[in-house]
């Protein structure tokens, strides 16, 4: 479960990094002194904060590989955090009523001047697309941290055990060590 968490979170990088590089909103500003603009704010400039995530998740995906237990939980609950905030910004543009205000704001352009402006979803799809992918992740991740607990080591003098290794004591150990046997080689015995 924690490998495939991983690739998720890979794809969701790939794919957030492929959104903050594709065209999320134009504006054409006319200031009656010279031509026209057409200005061009790709996902990186229309919120700053793609790229950042997109380190992130990389980050995440490499973390997993080197914590288990708590911390993995710690990890799947700030994916989750981070899922919000990848899934805000997509939604944020499909949602906001006009972008020609923040777009100038942006592009550095005053308001005055603009003539029109236009939104391009495919970015803030592929964007709510990362998130969802993230969100898999980290229940993945969850999950993983749960079943990784249940397999620990059991508790010393703890009557269960596993039923292809016979239950050794600790006399039958020294014993085991005192003729040069291996006592943890079940096989040496003929078991």
């Amino acid at each position: 479960m924690i490998r495939i968490a991983q690739l998720l979170l890979i794809v969701a990088a790939v794919a957030l990094w492929a959104a903050s590089r594709l065209t999320w909103v134009s504006i054409r500003s006319f200031d009656e002194l010279g031509p026209p603009k057409d200005i061009v704010l790709t996902g990186a400039q229309w919120s700053n904060a793609l790229v950042p995530l997109t380190v992130l998740l990389l980050a995440a995906a490499l973390a997993g590989l080197a914590v288990r237990g708590r911390p993995l939980r710690l990890l799947a609950v700030l994916l989750g955090v981070v899922c919000l905030a990848i899934g805000y910004l997509g939604v944020g543009l499909l949602e906001i009523p006009d972008v020609g205000p923040r777009g100038a704001a942006l592009a550095g352009v005053p308001v005055a001047t603009l003539v029109d402006s236009q939104r391009y979803i495919t970015g803030a799809v592929i964007a709510i697309a990362a998130a969802v992918c993230v969100l898999v992740a980290a229940v993945l991740l969850m999950r993983g941290a749960a079943t990784a607990s249940v397999g620990r080591y059991n508790a010393p003098g703890s009557a269960s055990h596993p039923d292809h290794v016979p239950a050794v004591s600790e006399r039958g150990m020294w014993d085991a060590l005192d003729e040069g046997r291996d006592p943890t080689d079940v096989d040496s015995e003929g078991r």
